[in-house]
């Protein structure tokens, strides 16, 4: 049995939900995470605004793209006769690498009964193909990701932000990478923050059958406090299955009292949200239609031994925290001051996380 925590976009389960994941594995329960929109497209023809809201930095602070470009810095010391800076290597260190490199090639290969060497240049020896033209070789998928990261691609960065933050949350991770809003061509925030388009519906076979395989607990939904419109897609995948009547020829889950709706922080911090009858008009219109005997009550986690614990796994997400709120000490004042808002909505004397239940009457 398990907590599966469904996030629209790499970190908002953890800036969501990050102290009740914390509070779950203490007591030593399963936690799942699975992001929904954290593929990518093609960024070449992206506007500056849709870069930005992919995270790739604010308006004001987006660096030269020709900054990437190795031709595009300048040589700080002279090439020719002049001596070679500290930091270059001269032709006997490299030759001292080289000879490590087949050395450790070498150990590595006999295991196989049969060698390779390994060039430090990227280069072809005795006719062999480099390893990085072999689509087939290697750990593909991980060096791809590497390398974009490196090449300050952000939807890569993301990704393994969300990663990491697994690994610190000690939670599983399932990564649909469904394409984001900006690459099903969402523009400007009337569409960004408007209502999901007719041709972009919600995923809801394929997310409802990554959880049901997961065999939950409990689920939680965002709630789409903020309108963000992947944000409302993956909410209407957590309504349609309370919706979904009882399958009495292969009985299925109840979800009615599984699905939970958390409170897509920091939206709700900065639009002073305060209950669910607060969701912009056009926005909660899936509530109205629940089954007669279905409600959503309010519950409230008390998350005041994981207050930290949850601000240390934010500063995982580094290349959101400027731009969502101008850097770490600010996220730690804005998750602390949220924290203190809930915590005395719930009439508890503490910091708390607020969820929106499901209950079958």
């Amino acid at each position: 049995m398990t907590h599966v925590f469904v996030s629209p976009h790499p970190d908002d389960a953890a800036l969501s939900c990050g102290g009740l994941i914390a509070s779950l594995r203490e007591l030593g329960q399963n936690v799942a995470i699975v992001t929904v929109f954290s593929g990518s497209g093609s960024t070449e023809h992206l506007t500056p605004y849709q870069r930005e809201a992919l995270g790739f930095g604010s308006k004001a602070l987006w660096p030269v793209t020709e900054a990437f470009n190795r031709a595009n810095i300048p040589n700080d010391v002279g090439l020719g006769d002049e001596p070679l800076p500290p930091w270059a290597a001269t032709a006997d260190r490299l030759d001292a690498t080289q000879a490590d490199a087949d050395a450790a090639a070498k150990r590595f290969w006999q295991r196989s009964s049969w060698y390779r060497r390994a060039s430090i240049h990227n280069e072809s020896l005795a006719g062999q193909p480099v390893i990085d033209q072999m689509s087939t070789q290697g750990a593909v998928l991980t060096v791809e990701l590497t390398e974009a990261e490196a090449a300050a691609d952000a939807t890569a960065t993301r990704r393994l932000e969300d990663e990491r933050y697994a690994y610190f949350a000690e939670a599983s991770l399932i990564v649909l990478d469904l394409p984001d809003a900006v690459f099903r061509g969402y523009e400007g925030d009337a569409e960004l923050l408007g209502t999901p388009r007719d041709d972009d519906p919600a995923p809801v076979a394929l997310l409802r059958s990554e959880i049901a395989r997961l065999e939950p607990q409990k689920v939680y939904f965002p709630l789409g406090v903020g309108g963000h419109v992947d944000h409302q897609l993956v909410r209407n995948v957590g309504l349609a299955m309370i919706g979904d009547a009882r399958r009495w020829v292969m009985p299925g889950p109840e979800w009615a009292g599984i699905v939970s709706f958390y409170e897509d922080f920091p939206y709700a911090w900065w639009n002073d949200f305060r209950s669910i009858d607060e969701l912009r008009e056009g926005q909660a219109n899936g509530f109205g239609e629940l089954p007669y005997d279905v409600t959503i009550v309010p519950e409230y986690a008390n998350i005041s031994d994981q207050l930290e614990r949850k601000i240390n796994g934010l500063t995982i997400y580094e290349s959101q925290l400027p731009r969502l709120f101008g850097g770490s000490r600010q996220m730690a004042d804005a998750v602390r001051g949220y924290g203190r808002k809930i915590g005395a909505l719930g009439g508890l004397n503490g910091h708390a996380e607020r969820y929106w239940s499901s209950l079958s009457l």
